[in-house]
């Protein structure tokens, strides 16, 4: 049985090494080399930050990059979204004061460029050249935390049963 030539098309094509960047990922690198050499950016970084999201859950994105006012965003350069990538950019974005954003290229068919998904909760502006595709993921939902097994057991002792 032979692969579909679609399906192969769709398939990753391997992880690169630590430290290098993809078709998209370069691509991203020189809007930022602009933005920086244009004084909108100060400094970026390729896999420059690794948050850790819990015990053996860690996220490194794509880009740390800083503003001209000095606020610090994470930028998250994306093809396709697989596995577990959504959950971990929308854990970091709960945990860390930063901006989180996702990154898409925009088909040169549609006009080219780029487009963002705003993981984060405040509104500040988005950096010049990115559209805003107005897509905020919900938030993560909340368990509510179960009550002490103290606090239950006290409960319980309170409790008058009729004879």
């Amino acid at each position: 049985m032979q692969p579909n030539k679609a399906r192969l098309a769709m398939l990753a094509k391997g992880r690169l090494k630590r430290g290098e960047m993809n078709d998209t990922e370069k691509g991203y690198a020189e809007h930022l080399t602009r933005l920086q050499l244009s004084g909108e950016v100060l400094w970026w970084r390729f896999e420059g930050m690794k948050f850790r999201l819990c015990d053996g859950a860690f996220y490194t994105p794509d880009f740390a990059v800083m503003l001209a006012d000095g606020v610090i965003e994470i930028h998250e350069t994306k093809g396709n979204w697989e596995g577990d990538a959504k959950l971990k950019i929308r854990l970091a974005a709960d945990q860390f004061p930063f901006r989180f954003l996702a990154i898409q290229t925009v088909p040169k068919s549609r006009g080219g460029g780029w487009q963002v998904i705003d993981f984060s909760k405040d509104d500040a502006p988005l950096l010049p050249g990115l559209r805003d595709k107005s897509v905020v993921p919900p938030p993560v939902k909340r368990v509510k935390a179960l009550p002490a097994p103290e606090a239950t057991l006290a409960r319980r002792r309170r409790r008058v049963i009729p004879a």
